[in-house]
């Protein structure tokens, strides 16, 4: 197989210079037969000539081979599929071996070592000897681990080798590595963290403490999601048939899973953007009823503001006990009820309103919870 990358910055650098491959080979000391082939990627120069080169056309040995440590992702991209696709259409071995040439060719750059890792966990149960890939994968990620320096691909090198442990049924290699003195990840709304922790557990037998990791996982996957509808809908708001797809998906993803008492201040902010929403459409049925659930909520369903379960989320104690220490949950009830009502119910968005019987009624409502007469 041809060599064309130094090949090509001959040829290129040489015509730059408008000197001839006779010119070059005297420089060099060699032959125009050895320029020659160089050029047409037959051979490569002595690694003794290489600097001599590179200094004649003032250029590092580096550009002079067109090789750089560090690949771009789109670069590294590439480089992944195409070997995905040699694992489903040629020798494994063969594919195998090309993977660890080009590991040993970018070894400094840490994205494409960490895409060589994930290529051998995706891969591994294909191989005749998967626990191989596996522990090849481990000894990139520490390689990883041990040199880069970015907080981002330690974390993603961090959950790599916790898979790869997984893959070898090293359980407790997985709790080590991803969670605190109580078996219970370090973080949550990854996804595949949560997911191995589980796992190991499962393995090692703890099947209340995977369930409570899944509840959690599930639990702040379902609270973020809710909050991205609400930012969604907030985007949307000015977009009447857009919004209100939105919305009542939002609507229906609180009902069921009962996030009134769940989540009520983001069920009051889902309430809160329907009824401005309805308002700007000039839809002033609709308007009052989201406004008459936004009461309702806030004067029976509310309080005592708190990180909450139900019958669903049943063993998250832990979560909520690490949430009240943590003091995330706001304790000054009077400054919340104030804030229920100056900010939505008085807000200038519902002031063509005013002097709606149902629309006074609700406001009066509120006024009362507020001022403790409810």
């Amino acid at each position: 197989m041809k060599d064309l990358s130094l090949a090509n910055v001959l040829i290129a650098k040489r015509r730059e210079r408008g000197i001839t491959q006779d010119e070059l080979a005297v420089h060099v000391g060699v032959s125009k037969g050895s320029v020659s082939k160089w050029e047409n990627g037959n051979s490569l120069p002595d690694i003794a000539l290489l600097p001599i080169i590179a200094s004649y056309f003032d250029i590092s040995i580096d550009q002079l081979m067109s090789y750089s440590p560090q690949l771009s992702k789109g670069e590294i991209v590439k480089i992944y599929m195409k070997l995905a696709q040699g694992f489903a259409h040629r020798a494994f071995d063969e594919v195998l071996e090309e993977c660890e040439g080009v590991i040993r060719k970018y070894y400094s750059c840490f994205e494409l070592v960490k895409s060589m890792a994930l290529l051998y966990l995706n891969h591994a149960p294909m191989g005749k000897a998967p626990e191989h890939l596996y522990e090849r994968a481990i000894k990139l990620c520490e390689h990883i681990l041990q040199h880069a320096q970015k907080p981002f691909i330690l974390q993603e090198a961090t959950a790599l080798l916790a898979l790869s442990h997984l893959g070898l049924g090293q359980a407790d290699k997985v709790i080590e590595l991803l969670c605190d003195e109580d078996g219970m990840p370090l973080q949550y709304g990854m996804g595949t963290n949560s997911s191995a922790v589980s796992q190991a557990h499962q393995m090692l037998g703890n099947m209340d403490k995977a369930t409570e990791v899944e509840q959690i996982e599930v639990y702040y996957g379902l609270m973020s999601m809710f909050s991205g509808l609400l930012s969604y809908l907030q985007l949307s708001i000015s977009d009447y048939e857009t919004a209100k797809v939105i919305f009542d998906k939002a609507y229906a993803l609180s009902r069921e899973f009962n996030m009134r008492w769940l989540f009520a201040n983001h069920v009051a902010g889902l309430y809160t953007l329907g009824a401005r929403m309805h308002q700007k459409a000039g839809a002033v049925d609709e308007t009052l009823d989201c406004l008459e659930k936004l009461v309702n909520l806030c004067v029976h369903e509310f309080f005592p503001v708190a990180v909450r379960g139900d019958e669903f989320f049943s063993r998250i104690d832990r979560m909520i006990n690490q949430s009240e220490e943590k003091d995330f949950i706001p304790r000054d009830e009077a400054t919340v009820k104030e804030h229920m009502l100056n900010d939505l119910l008085l807000d200038p968005a519902f002031e063509g309103l005013r002097g709606n019987e149902r629309y006074d009624k609700l406001v009066d409502k509120m006024k009362k919870f507020v001022e403790g007469e409810l």
